[in-house]
């Protein structure tokens, strides 16, 4: 990870010349590193103009990287102690290096891989900026600035004199050594406040909130051939759908119904089909003229592209009552059916009930029979609702989306359509990269951008939070050290053979600490996804 660290310079001169020509880069085994001097004076003009300013901005810092010191601190050691518990056969973690928020199911693409470094990138040179900022405020020249990697940990470092440094009192090189973190940690204030307001930033040009956007579509995935670049996924099961948020919730919601109901079945016939209690009510010419299901290997197939339907007494009835009731004659009441003319019809069943609603189970009228699709246990029946608005042969795309939506009978137009997913809705949902964000007009250069500056301000306000705190904890040649050590010497009465003990301890504990919470996480996370 990027340090914030300065190299101390052992040099005898007093103060360092503005510009240092003929640096010399390190390279070895583990380490090399790449020196800059070209910002030296920029930086150091930037400073001492603005310096009465900057003392007072970089004093605020000081308090909050003390405060966010002793936090940090605090939760290394109370998740350090908690990995020592195991709860129900799970060590409590990731509280402090918490990796599975950041990166969801850890499926980290190539461009998530790039988003990733720039935005390291960007956090390194804020922390470094506010060291050199600060150090240029308070009179002292910048040596050079180098970007090293050792091992294979990326960072950056600003260059001192550091027997300048040690002579400046006790609060003021807190103001520099302090700097990093604080200029991280408002870095992931700005990026949080971008993210809030980046819906009304964008609103001239884009709609957010309104249907989520599909941007792609896993090759591997069924949903590949019915959902295209471009589309709107318009609603679930009939519930309508915002933002990428809702679609998963809403999918995480249907598999723990599906899950529930097939632990409810009991019957070792009925294991092999059971109705998902979402019934359509068909009407009573349909189910005469229907085919009758014929067994085929223990399960109920239809020929061509039909699907089987059984018809229920009520599907308000528990899955498992309305299973025993009738399975003494369970193909009898079978159907073979075209799915997308069924999926236009008025919906029976409290299988729907995914947005809350108090809707009777069975409305369907006398000539019309309530039947269910039926599927294996552990998969999925859901209706999935979208338009094409932005498609060559949808010349009206608003008018046409809220028309389909309100329209449950328009279900084939060229701007949009139905169609029924059965599956594992879970591996589906986030087989789809969507966006909350639609174009107002319809061009398809601008599809992304939404998008990338989500995907970029996030990663950013991640990394810079972990860059901050990092940065405050007492380990080794991060600022930590630095803080920790300033703060002992403020405390006249310990003698400097004490006060430097108690650094190595405090430094020598943070540092295994830190390491064994890292081990910790790592573990989990390898359990859990290897």
């Amino acid at each position: 990870m990027a340090g914030g660290r300065w190299r101390r310079s052992a040099r005898a001169q007093t103060l360092l010349p503005l510009r240092t020509t003929h640096l010399s880069h390190t390279t070895s085994c583990w380490y090399c590193d790449f020196k800059i001097s070209t910002f030296n004076e920029l930086l150091f003009s930037l400073g001492r103009k603005h310096a009465r300013f900057l003392r007072v901005w970089f004093a605020i810092g000081v308090g909050f990287s003390i405060i966010a010191l002793i936090g940090a601190t605090v939760i290394l050691l109370k998740e350090s102690v908690g990995a020592l518990y195991v709860h129900n056969g799970n060590a409590s973690t990731g509280m402090l290096f918490g990796l599975s928020p950041l990166v969801p199911g850890l499926r980290i693409s190539i461009t998530d891989a790039g988003y990733m470094i720039i935005s390291t990138l960007i956090s390194i040179a804020v922390h470094e900026f506010g060291h050199a900022v600060a150090a240029a405020s308070e009179g002292m020249h910048i040596e050079y600035i180098a970007i090293f990697l050792a091992i294979l940990f990326p960072g950056a470092l600003v260059a001192f004199n550091y027997e300048l440094l040690q002579s400046l009192p006790p609060f003021t090189a807190l103001r520099i050594y302090c700097a990093g973190i604080w200029h991280n940690a408002v870095c992931c204030a700005v990026c949080g406040l971008a993210l809030f307001l980046l819906p009304l930033i964008l609103y001239p040009v884009y709609i957010h909130g309104e249907n989520p956007m599909v941007l792609s579509v896993s090759p591997k995935s069924p949903l590949s051939g019915s959902l295209s670049y471009g589309d709107l996924i318009v609603s679930l099961d009939g519930s309508h759908i915002h933002n990428p948020q809702e679609w998963i919730e809403k999918m995480v919601l249907m598999d723990d119904q599906t899950v529930k109901g097939s632990d409810n079945l009991e019957d070792s016939r009925s294991v092999q089909a059971f109705s998902s209690r979402k019934g359509y009510c068909v009407p009573s010419y349909w189910v005469e003229e229907s085919r009758k299901v014929q067994p085929l290997d223990e399960w109920f197939a239809c020929p061509g592209e039909l699907m089987a339907f059984k018809s229920w007494p009520c599907l308000g009835l528990s899955l498992t009552d309305s299973i025993h009731r009738s399975d003494q004659n369970l193909t009898g009441s079978m159907h073979c059916l075209p799915a997308k003319d069924v999926v236009k019809l008025k919906k029976c069943g409290d299988g729907w009930k995914t947005t809350g609603t108090n809707s009777s189970s069975c409305p369907c009228s006398q000539d019309e029979t309530c039947l269910s699709p039926l599927q294996k246990p552990g998969l999925t029946w859901v209706e999935i609702t979208y338009s094409s608005p932005y498609s060559s042969k949808c010349s009206h795309p608003d008018r046409t989306l809220s028309a389909d939506f309100e329209n449950r009978e328009s279900r084939s137009t060229d701007c949009g359509g139905t169609f029924v997913f059965v599956g594992d809705v879970l591996s589906e949902a986030h087989s789809v990269q969507l966006t909350a964000y639609r174009p107002r007009w319809e061009f398809n250069l601008g599809l992304h951008l939404p998008n990338m500056l989500e995907k970029m301000l996030a990663y950013t306000y991640h990394v810079s939070a972990t860059l901050a705190l990092l940065n405050s904890l007492p380990v080794f040649f991060l600022d930590g050290e630095s803080i920790v050590e300033v703060i002992l010497c403020c405390i006249t009465w310990l003698s400097l053979r004490r006060r430097r003990h108690i650094l190595q301890v405090c430094l020598l504990g943070g540092t295994l600490l830190s390491i064994f919470a890292f081990l910790q996480v790592f573990m989990s996370i390898v359990l859990r996804y290897g």
